[in-house]
């Protein structure tokens, strides 16, 4: 049985198609990334999988129950992290996660124990008798957490863990949950439009664009679609077109495609294969060709080349 699965699920604002008909499967155990920019369906998702949403279409359990049919059973098999901050700053961080441990009704003992075990998994022991107004926005998505593993769930849902929070934060509640992961055999699913925190965090990620899912697998193996290398280059006159169709005619290359810049250039991306193609033997081709590049870098894929990939193919 999958910690989540989802079939065609579906959800519709009016007119509006915020999640096309995803068919995910997420194994027990997994930290799963659901990536893509704003506005691509991502909230709507986690919302739909924590039943608090119900789906035009389709369905999708968590840990077997039904997120329409078995909403009590589903409520008690997740922790929940919205986007938005959802404690009291003027409650310390311990009276914060006592509140929510007495909203489900856990015995005294407990609630002091799983409190207390909680803080301590997200680093906060020392701040826990701090009022929350006082706290760093790293200690406050860490708070975030702990609230959310209150209830020992079996599937954590994080809607952008990290956002609005510094770099080197954002590395520490990464480790955090990594930790998280794996001392409390806990499934993560998050979402996240940081493609370095999907990299470093996930097993697997699903790329997602205007509700629907465009590509699933591990960081490695999206990585690697795009091949060994990339290179990025521009030639005189602007002849990119011209070039492109020249060098996807050579064995070496695997994929080529032209792509625009957040400042309006346009680039030719190259996928070669192997690695011994170097620069200056792309440069010596071009210049056997007729064409003299301008510009011209090399570097490993990374999670957003796939994901500029991605969305250039459909658009």
């Amino acid at each position: 049985m999958y910690a989540i699965s989802t079939k065609d699920l579906t959800k519709k604002f009016g007119d509006t198609l915020a999640v096309d008909r995803i068919n995910l499967d997420v194994e027990d155990g997994e930290i799963f990334g659901l990536v893509g920019l704003n506005g691509a369906g991502k909230t709507t998702s986690i919302l739909m999988l924590s039943s608090l949403l119900n789906p035009t279409s389709g369905t999708a359990k968590i840990c077997g129950y039904d997120i329409v049919k078995n909403k009590k059973d589903v409520r008690s098999s997740i922790g929940l992290v919205f986007e938005e901050q959802a404690v009291d700053i003027y409650l310390t961080g311990r009276q914060n996660l006592d509140f929510t441990a007495r909203m489900y009704n856990l015995p005294k003992k407990e609630r002091i124990e799983r409190v207390s075990r909680v803080l301590e998994a997200v680093g906060l022991s020392e701040w826990a008798d701090t009022r929350v107004k006082d706290y760093s926005g790293g200690m406050l998505r860490r708070l975030e957490i702990a609230r959310g593993m209150l209830t020992y769930p079996r599937v954590l849902l994080l809607d952008e863990p990290t956002i609005g929070v510094d770099v080197q934060t954002r590395r520490y509640l990464w480790d955090y949950l990594k930790k998280v992961n794996k001392e409390y055999c806990m499934t993560i699913f998050l979402s996240t439009s940081y493609m370095d925190e999907a990299d470093y965090l996930c097993d697997r990620i699903a790329i997602m664009h205007k509700g629907r899912l465009l590509s699933v697998g591990t960081p490695d193996e999206l990585k690697y679609e795009l091949g060994e290398n990339l290179i990025f280059l521009k030639v005189y006159n602007g002849l990119l077109d011209e070039f492109s169709k020249i060098l996807l005619k050579e064995p070496w290359v695997d994929k080529v495609d032209i792509f625009e810049d957040e400042t309006g250039d346009n680039w030719i991306r190259l996928s070669v294969k192997g690695s011994n193609i170097r620069i200056p033997d792309i440069i010596k081709f071009a210049k056997g060709k007729g064409f003299s590049i301008s510009s011209i870098r090399m570097q490993k894929p990374s999670l957003n080349d796939v994901l500029l990939y991605q969305l250039n193919k459909i658009e």
